[in-house]
């Protein structure tokens, strides 16, 4: 006779069920819905901050900052995009912390376009060199499969500019990897 363990069920368990444990203080559950989430997470942090260890920091404020708001979750299947939302917002707070970031300054001079070895520079590096609130933008739209209405709600950015930040981002990330390939071809 075989005897599963509360850990096993919950291995098993949907993420709705888990949410809704998790919500009445079980943190076995909260355990396993990190588990299943810290890797997207973790990405989507390290697409945005540029440094896996403030990345991982990121993240771990991220999901306690969600442990304790579990309960103004108005949808259990909202989890992963009300978690994805706390992501941002935990990197946009870091941004502004540290100084490196004005939603409202389109006149920002871009990151330096110096470009490295032809063998380091890829999306993520090409990335790298956009502004902070540009490279949200970008990768909200491209990697997290967000509309521009729903970058502008994450974000709090209005409607036009989110565009003009997509519009300009992939200009410039056009013009970087353009230089890149030319590099690689010659």
């Amino acid at each position: 006779m075989s005897v599963s363990s509360p850990a096993n069920k919950l291995a098993s368990a949907g993420e709705p069920v888990l949410v809704a444990l998790a919500r009445t203080g079980d943190r076995p559950a909260f355990a396993e819905l990190v588990k299943r989430r810290q890797t997207t997470i973790r990405h989507l942090l390290r697409r945005l901050s540029r440094d896996q260890a403030l990345a991982d920091d990121l993240a771990q404020e991220t999901f306690l900052q969600a442990w304790r708001q579990l309960n103004g979750l108005h949808s259990i299947g909202a989890f992963g995009g009300w978690l994805r939302q706390i992501a941002v917002n935990i990197w946009l707070q870091h941004v502004r912390r540290d100084k490196q970031f004005d939603a409202l300054d389109d006149t920002a001079e871009p990151v330096s376009a110096a470009i490295c070895d032809s063998e380091q520079l890829d999306l993520l590096a090409a990335l790298a060199q956009l502004q902070p609130i540009t490279r949200l933008c970008i990768v909200l739209s491209y990697h997290e499969g967000m509309s521009h209405g729903e970058v502008a709600a994450a974000t709090q950015l209005p409607l036009g500019t989110v565009k003009s930040h997509i519009v300009r981002g992939t200009a410039r990330l056009r013009e970087l990897l353009s230089v890149y390939a030319c590099a690689v071809n010659e």
